[in-house]
Order: structure tokens, then C-alpha cells, then sequence
């Protein structure tokens, strides 16, 4: 049972990531998944998809609960039954959930070049502090993507645009959090958004 990372951001706030080790049948084992959960499982024609689904339900036994205790809504968020907030990512060999009294959101990304490809479809005022020659450029366009993304999730408001919408302030690598806006149709929002790394991958979250 690789649960690879807790983390405990505040008392009504926690973070689990699992490291996918296993295989397909191994992680659908021990498992109780609804019969919507299942068709979609079967569905996914990518096993690195589905490993990273199973992976979810196995964080959501880790919290104490079963996948007949998640649903989704009409935007396609997470909710719990018990009325706890919930976000839920995935990517490659890692799986996050966090969990809390309050909205959150959360994204694991894998750091990889062709972000600075795309840099430009979900930055603006963030490149007036970025230093595209910097040893840490990659990581810190992951970090920013991985902020917005999980702002985005807690927000769940179609007609949203990192680009646009999302306002990361200047940090460092070192720093591990920053404080994130959202200014969206005359609403101004300020949240504080941490951030760690571990073997390649960036997790980023937002509690509100």
C-alpha cells in the first residue's frame, strides 16, 4: 500500500498522496466500486488512467471512506456525502486527494519542458517576475499551472481562464506557498496556495 505522502496543512485540512506501484488488478482488488465507477474503469482505454482511478478510491479508503461515498456534480466536481470538501487529481505514477472542512482544490503535474511551449496560454502578468534563463523556470511555471488549476477545481465555474482569471504573486522554490487571486466577473478572492516537489512531479493546493 504505497501511500506515499500526508500532509496536514491545518487541523481541518489533509493531504494524501499514493505513488502507483500496482498493477491494474492488483489496485481493483479489495475494492467496492459502483456500478457507474466500474463502467467508467472499463472505459478508460489508458491502464495508466484507470491504475490512476483506482488509485483515488484507495486515498479515499485511507480517509475512511468508500467510492459509494463520492459523487459528482453537473460541472464535474467531487463532493462528499458527508458534506466534507474534496478535490482529487492525478498524474503519471501519482495520485492526491485533499480533504477538508473548507473548498480546496489540488494538482499534481509532472515537470516536463513543453511547458514553456504552452506558457503563454495560461500566463500573463506572471512573466513580468519569471526569468525564462533560470535553472528553476520549468519548476516554477509547474508550480503556478498547479496553483491555477487547483483554483480552478475549488472554484469549479465554467468560463474561467487561467490566463485571464488567476493571479499567482511572486515566490520562490524555496518558499513552499504564495498567495493566489481570482478576479472573475467583479469578484476578487485572495487564497494562500503551498506547493512541494518530489521525484520529478509538482502538487500544488488551494484551501479557501
Amino acid at each position: 500500500m504505497p501511500l506515499y505522502k500526508t500532509i496536514t496543512p491545518n487541523s481541518q485540512t489533509t493531504v494524501k498522496i499514493w505513488k502507483i506501484e500496482e498493477s491494474y488488478d492488483q489496485l481493483i482488488s479489495g475494492l467496492d466500486l459502483k456500478p457507474e465507477s466500474m463502467t467508467r474503469v472499463l472505459s478508460m482505454k489508458s491502464q495508466l488512467h484507470q491504475r490512476g482511478f483506482l488509485s483515488v478510491r484507495h486515498l479515499l479508503k485511507a480517509f475512511g471512506y468508500t467510492d459509494q461515498d463520492l459523487f459528482y456534480d453537473t460541472n464535474g466536481k467531487p463532493h462528499l456525502k458527508d458534506g466534507k470538501q474534496i478535490s482529487i487529481t492525478h498524474s503519471f505514477t501519482f495520485s492526491g486527494v485533499i480533504i477538508s472542512d473548507s473548498k480546496v482544490g489540488i494538482d499534481i503535474e509532472r515537470q516536463r519542458d513543453k511547458i514553456k511551449v504552452i506558457a503563454k496560454k495560461f500566463i500573463t502578468y506572471e512573466f513580468d517576475y519569471l526569468n525564462k534563463e533560470a535553472s528553476d523556470y520549468i519548476n516554477k511555471l509547474t508550480v503556478i499551472w498547479g496553483i491555477k488549476e487547483s483554483l480552478y477545481k475549488l472554484f469549479a465555474t465554467p468560463g474561467m481562464l487561467f490566463r485571464d482569471h488567476f493571479l499567482v504573486i511572486p515566490f520562490t522554490m524555496a518558499d513552499s506557498e504564495t498567495i493566489c487571486w481570482i478576479d472573475y466577473k467583479g469578484l476578487k478572492k485572495r487564497y494562500t496556495a503551498n506547493y512541494l516537489e518530489f521525484e520529478g512531479f509538482t502538487c500544488a493546493f488551494v484551501i479557501e
